[in-house]
């Protein structure tokens, strides 16, 4: 018999590096098991054809590249409206926006103030036509794309789009209208018969104020808040996203992706690895460049006198 043992294998004990290498090897078929399930199981969003759902967008440093008020800013500066002098106490405000990529509410505060008491008796149209022409010049180069496939991927859907800004109204409306959008809620300013009064109707929609904002129209258009989603850069907007059932910080600054962590929101940074403190700084763009929305005001007022 003993002639035939080479016929039998050899009971060997386990070393501990052979039920190390089993247990790894048995841990890692039921981690892909596991992975593969959740992903049939994950549902599909957005979800085509649910008409109770919506998306919502922040606009500054989420849809676009720097402040949309300041943009509109450098193009009056462009038609020569008003002197680089008269900038250069508010060239600072977008500067640092661009180069913290967070909102200062101190800084846009003094923007709408100053731009509300100047844009008095001017009318909305002549803001509206003027910004159909700078958002070719300024702002449509400077759409984010992925934050551009993600809204499309909600119309795609069959699903309604807003911006939601604290940027006047006028401007958001112009640039939902061009990036094919639903539509947007800015901040708004009063006017009668088309003549803008200098004074804001309301408060600047920002923070809580877009929270509400988007509550508001929601009810109105019969949304479902849990089904809809939430775009931002800021944690200004957490009220916001707190709100739907699908909240993303899109290029999100510190605040925002610490709280976003905390909660498992979903994150998307469209950035290429650049802080938004980089991105988009012309060199040698000089003081109009970083126009702000107080600039754009004063333009109008000169252009009036």
């Amino acid at each position: 018999m003993a002639a035939l043992g080479w016929l039998t294998p050899r009971r060997r004990s386990a070393t501990a590096r052979s039920v190390l290498a089993g247990e790894a090897s048995a841990e890692a078929a039921r981690k892909s098991t596991q992975e593969a399930a959740a992903t049939i199981a994950e549902p599909q969003f957005p979800v085509h054809g649910d008409d109770r759902a919506a998306a919502f967008f922040d606009l500054d440093n989420t849809v676009m590249q720097g402040a949309a008020l300041f943009h509109f800013g450098r193009g009056l500066y462009k038609r020569k409206f008003f002197e680089t002098r008269e900038l250069a106490r508010f060239a600072w405000q977008q500067a640092w926006f661009r180069l913290a990529g967070v909102e200062d509410p101190e800084h846009m505060q003094q923007a709408r103030e100053s731009a509300l008491s100047i844009v008095k008796g001017h009318r909305v149209a002549e803001l509206q036509s003027i910004g159909e022409e700078i958002y070719d010049e300024y702002m449509a180069e400077r759409i984010w794309p992925g934050t551009r496939a993600l809204a499309q991927a909600h119309l795609d859907a069959g699903q309604r789009v807003w911006l939601v800004t604290a940027a006047p109204v006028e401007i958001a409306q112009v640039i939902a209208r061009r990036l094919g959008l639903t539509g947007a809620l800015g901040t708004v300013a009063e006017s009668v018969d088309g003549v803008y009064t200098g004074k804001l109707v309301g408060e600047p929609l920002h923070g809580p104020a877009k929270a509400e904002a988007v509550r508001a129209l929601a009810a109105a258009e019969g949304l479902d808040l849990g089904r809809c989603a939430a775009y931002s850069d800021s944690h200004n907007d957490i009220p916001m996203l707190s709100l739907v059932g699908h909240p993303y910080a899109i290029n999100p600054d510190s605040k925002l992706r610490k709280h976003a962590r905390e909660l498992d929101w979903r994150l998307r940074d469209y950035r290429t690895g650049r802080k938004a403190a980089k991105v988009g700084i012309p060199a040698a763009a000089g003081v109009g460049a970083v126009a702000g929305g107080t600039a754009a005001a004063i333009a109008l007022h000169r252009r009036r006198r």
